[in-house]
């Protein structure tokens, strides 16, 4: 599903008359999001604890801590009260993996059951190895859930710059309404009805990313890195059907789409991850990884889920393997090549 047709936009206010969105968390992509649906038409609610956010916001119109120099429409409202966001049509939640947990039991006491929740945090939860949609389904099951996931910077995006992802659901009427209530001619949405794989494609290209920084940094060529890309679907492919997700999945934006975007700029904190991880003035990865930067990075955490998931599965990930070995400091990168280089030749299915 594509909304960016006149007749598309005629049924917008048809089907979601005032709708609000609420969107939690005011990083640069939840902040994006708030003002695409602003664009949209809908009434728009921005949700964070961060105090500093909040106040550059309602001060200069703007979120100078995580997205800075892009103007927010005084229509966007930004609150620190959890409670607001009990009163809006749709909720985005747009948070670090690691803490949907504990957002989404405070939000269970306050979300009435009909509320779509629109999930677009990518990872892979520590220690219960779940997904984002199954930690949510686990604490507010009677809420329909969708997952937005693809090759999203924040800053085109917010700038108004040609955009797509797409919309993961079961729902086909929860599809619908978030599509007409957030989608615009420049943010096009595309449904499917994999979250699993759609989930998986956006948790593991996090990893993959920092497998390419890597590359990179080492200096080992374009060829490399084309391989390293194209091996690593491969395993992101296994793992999903081994979840219960479908292959065909990751040829799409949230698959292929976000791979190749995180996987080849500089601006994808992920491979910027790692080729700081290269660099010589590096001496200590776990003196990075505990920087502010370091910490910004999904991959990080995920790298660690999706290998003990891999192994729970009996699925073959050595690109995903790797990069965990390097981050938890079983491993040095030179090593790890090696390693990965030394494998057994075998058919590429």
């Amino acid at each position: 599903m594509a909304c960016s047709s006149s007749s598309a936009f005629r049924r917008r206010h048809e089907l979601n008359p005032d709708t609000q969105i609420g969107v939690i968390g005011a990083g640069a992509w939840g902040t994006a999001l708030a003002m695409l649906a602003n664009r949209a038409g809908s009434s728009s609610v921005l949700w964070t604890r961060n105090g500093q956010v909040i106040d550059s916001i309602r001060r200069d119109r703007e979120n100078a801590q995580y997205l800075p120099e892009m103007f927010i429409d005084p229509a966007i409202e930004v609150t620190d009260d959890l409670q607001r966001m009990s009163r809006c049509d749709i909720l985005i939640i747009c948070i670090p993996a690691q803490s949907l947990r504990t957002v989404a039991i405070s939000l269970s006491d306050i979300v009435p059951a009909n509320v779509p929740l629109v999930l677009a945090t990518k990872g892979i939860e520590r220690g219960s190895l779940m997904l984002m949609s199954e930690v949510v389904q686990s604490i507010l099951p009677h809420n329909p859930y969708a997952i937005i996931s693809g090759p999203n910077f924040a800053r085109e995006a917010a700038a108004g710059l040609p955009t797509a992802a797409a919309l993961a659901t079961h729902n086909t009427a929860v599809a619908e309404k978030i599509a007409f209530s957030l989608g615009g001619k420049f943010f096009r949405l595309y449904s499917n009805e994999d979250p699993i794989g759609t989930q998986i494609g956006g948790a593991l290209k996090n990893v993959l990313a920092i497998a390419a920084g890597i590359v990179e940094g080492r200096g080992l060529g374009e060829n490399a890195r084309a391989a390293l890309i194209t091996r690593g679907i491969a395993e992101i492919a296994r793992l999903a059907r081994a979840k219960g997700g479908m292959e065909e999945t990751l040829m799409g934006l949230s698959g292929i789409g976000d791979i190749l975007l995180s996987c080849t700029s500089q601006r994808s904190r992920n491979f910027a991850l790692g080729l700081r991880l290269c660099s010589s003035s590096v001496k200590d990865v776990a003196l990075l990884l505990g920087s502010r930067t370091g910490g910004l990075t999904e991959g990080v955490a995920t790298s660690e889920s999706v290998s003990q998931l891999a192994r729970k599965l009996g699925v073959t990930m050595p690109i995903a393997f790797g990069v965990a070995d390097i981050l938890s400091g079983a491993s040095d990168i030179d090593s790890t090549v090696v390693k990965l280089l030394e494998r057994p030749l075998g058919s590429e299915g």
